[in-house]
């Protein structure tokens, strides 16, 4: 199943490090299968407050998404970002193909329904 790593970084001041680590970002995760999906492209907030950007790289499964996450060439930069931009980050895996989210609403019914 594929996975994604989605990032909501906060907007920070331009700085070298950070143009360091935007260029070498790509050649950490490409080994994993990794690929940029959103890269700091402009977002429309449709609901609630999602300030800053908005980065999300697809990995083919979650292990290869935590493999690159932990991985030496990874870890190496990842200082780069985090001394000059702060963020949430999460690795979060996806739906199998031909999901059906019918299933879920039936169990989150009978749920419901027991809890009353």
């Amino acid at each position: 199943m594929p996975a994604y790593v989605i990032a909501r970084l906060q907007d920070a001041a331009p700085h070298p490090e950070i143009a360091e680590y935007i260029e070498r970002l790509p050649a950490s995760f490409t080994p994993y299968g990794g690929r940029f999906l959103v890269h700091v492209t402009p977002h429309e907030t449709v609901e609630g407050t999602w300030t800053g950007a908005v980065v999300m790289i697809g990995f083919p499964d979650l292990d290869q998404a935590r493999a690159w996450w932990n991985s030496p060439a990874y870890q190496e930069i990842a200082p780069l970002r985090s001394r000059h931009i702060e963020g949430d980050i999460i690795l979060v895996e996806g739906v199998p193909e031909g999901y059906d989210p019918s299933v879920t609403a039936k169990a989150m019914r009978e749920a419901a329904a027991g809890s009353d």
